[in-house]
Formats: structure tokens, sequence, C-alpha cells
């Protein structure tokens, strides 16, 4: 069955079957391995992409669902080959331990600050929730999206650096 859809800016054509979980059309088919196999039920959001701008679980996600939409993956965040704010800040908060769950972690975040770019941090902890991370690195995940909050490097995915932000916090 030929499908399609919008991957990382980028139009794909795909003949493949419809109920094909997109999380490996993205991985097998299209060769982007930043998006993560967990829990295969949608309950852990390693595997989070965005769909239509709106965050979805890409294991529980058939391609047909997502035939003519645009998704972006983790892969898809940074631009000019500049990393993304928050990919930007995850370095300079120090977190990832095992870093398997971080990519479905950032893209949760991201959505999050696209919606509420000065989200409180009760915003913050509701928003990533869903997001389990097995090595619990949650206070440093909270503390990665706080520096990015607010700051005009969000809005433009330009370079962050995170260290200045906390000073000028």
């Amino acid at each position: 069955m030929a499908l399609s859809l919008t991957v990382n800016g980028e139009h794909r054509s795909l003949d493949i079957e419809g109920d094909t979980p997109l999380l490996w059309v993205l991985r097998d088919e299209l060769g982007l391995k930043g998006t993560k196999f967990g829990c295969g039920v949608g309950l852990c959001g390693a595997c989070t992409v965005h769909l239509n701008g709106q965050p979805v679980r890409s294991c529980s996600t058939l391609l047909e669902s997502a035939a003519g939409g645009e998704v972006t993956t983790i892969e898809g965040l940074a631009e000019g080959g500049q990393l993304h704010a928050l990919q930007e800040a995850w370095i300079a908060e120090g977190v990832p331990q095992c870093g398997y769950c971080q990519s479905g972690q950032i893209m949760s975040a991201a959505h999050l600050l696209a919606t509420n770019p000065a989200p409180a941090r009760d915003d913050i902890v509701a928003a990533m929730t869903g997001n389990l991370c097995r090595c619990g690195t949650y206070s440093r995940i909270i503390a990665a999206v706080e520096s990015v909050a607010g700051s005009s490097s969000m809005e433009n995915s330009l370079a962050y650096d995170a260290a200045a932000a906390r000073e000028l916090s």
C-alpha cells in the first residue's frame, strides 16, 4: 500500500502496510534510529515523536493514521547543524545516564515549550509524567526544561547556553 508523509521536513512515499507501527517505519524503513522502542504499548514514552505538532507514541501509532501528516523525530529538532535548545540544555544539565528514554523525553519537553514557552514547574512535571526514566534523572530533566523555558533561543531554536540562563533567572 502506497502511503506518504513528511518526516523532518522531507516528503516520503512508502509502500508499506498501513497497519505497521510508525516506530518501525521510522527506524527500519527510514533509518531514523533516535526514536526508541521501550514498552511497545505506548506507556513509557521512549518512542515519542510529533505528528502534526502533537506528541504521539510511535509504537502504537499506525502508519495509516500518520499518512499525509508531518512527523518530527529527535533527528528533526536540530536545525542547520545546531542542536535544539533542549538538546543543548540536556547536555549542560548532564541529564542522560543510559540515554535510552532521552529522545522521547526531549520530544515531550519540546511540545510543552512550543505550546507554553514559560511553564511553571508544576506544568513541566505534568507534561513529563508520561515519560519514564529508568535511571531516575527526573530532577535533571526538570532543570533542563526550566533552563530553556522562556528563553529567546527556544523560540528560534538557536544554540543555547544553559548556564547563562540559570544566572538570569
